[in-house]
This record gives C-alpha cells, sequence and structure tokens, in this order.
C-alpha cells in the first residue's frame, strides 16, 4: 500500500545475511532457558533504528510464536516472492571457459528473450570438464549443451548400436 517493497526486500536480504553469518543469534533466540521478553530485548536491541519498524514487528511476532529456527526460511521465501513478482529471474551459467562481457550480455539478452523474467542476476561459473558449451539453470530447468554430456549421449548411443 506505501509502495515499500523495495525497502522490505533489501532489509529482507541485510537480515539473511545477518542470520547467515552469525548463527550465534539463532541459537540464542531458540534457546529454551532465555524467556520470550528478553528474546524480545534482544531482537529490539539489534534491529530497532536499524530496520524498518515493521520488520521489527515481524522478528517479535516470530519471536512471540517461537518459530526462530524459521527466520532464515521466513525472509528467504520474503525474497523469493518478491523476485517472482518484480520479474527477477536467477541463472546459473557454466562454461569451460570466461565468458566476455560481450558474450554475457548477449546471453542475457537471448534469456530475456525466451523467459518471461524482465530482467536476470546470472551467477557465472567456470568448469573445464564440461569441455565445451554451456549449462544453464533457472529455477528446476536446465539446459545442457555442453560438449562432454554431447560426447557422452553420442556414446551411449555407439554402445547401443554395437549390442
Amino acid at each position: 500500500e506505501e509502495d515499500r517493497i523495495d525497502l522490505f526486500y533489501e532489509e529482507a536480504l541485510g537480515l539473511l545475511k545477518v542470520f547467515g553469518d552469525n548463527g550465534e543469534l539463532i541459537k540464542l533466540l531458540n534457546h529454551p532457558n532465555i524467556i520470550q521478553e528478553e528474546k524480545l530485548s534482544v531482537i529490539d536491541n539489534i534491529f530497532s533504528g536499524r530496520v524498518s519498524e515493521e520488520i521489527v514487528g515481524l522478528l517479535r511476532l516470530i519471536v512471540t510464536k517461537d518459530r526462530c529456527r524459521e527466520i532464515p526460511a521466513i525472509f528467504a521465501h520474503f525474497t523469493r516472492r518478491v523476485r517472482d513478482y518484480k520479474g527477477i529471474g536467477t541463472a546459473y551459467v557454466t562454461s569451460c571457459v570466461e565468458l566476455s562481457r560481450e558474450q554475457k550480455e548477449k546471453l542475457t539478452d537471448r534469456l530475456l528473450q525466451v523467459t518471461p523474467y524482465n530482467s536476470f542476476d546470472v551467477d557465472y561459473t567456470i568448469d573445464p570438464s564440461i569441455l565445451g558449451g554451456l549449462v544453464i539453470r533457472i529455477g528446476n530447468r536446465i539446459v545442457d549443451s555442453s560438449l562432454k554430456t554431447q560426447l557422452d549421449r553420442m556414446s551411449r548411443r555407439l554402445e547401443e548400436i554395437q549390442l
């Protein structure tokens, strides 16, 4: 209603990092011998003034409902939903050599043409074992045009022929 989705998204990403880097914080919030008021005080002391009142309120609600273990999952789910809402996709691209800036731009343009997303965050990795081509993963879809996979397919076909 207040068009603050970008603010909440950035805060959620920050909280994911805080809770990911500080496993002790989750342990503290889940400790059975620490009373709820102390846990709420910890939330207020750490996050008040650093994130929006709405996010602090959500954290307080999570503590009140004794769901502290689920804090990272809750904020990860929220960030995924925001990305879906904004049409931002995530692609994982594996190549055998470093791609040039121009190749990366062409790949991103092509991904935007063939998917419903408005933009992409692309994570590039290099794996010389694929020999050539690309392996692209978006969500649960994988496009494997690697030379290694093509050679494996050809090898299986040749083995079938020899039987």
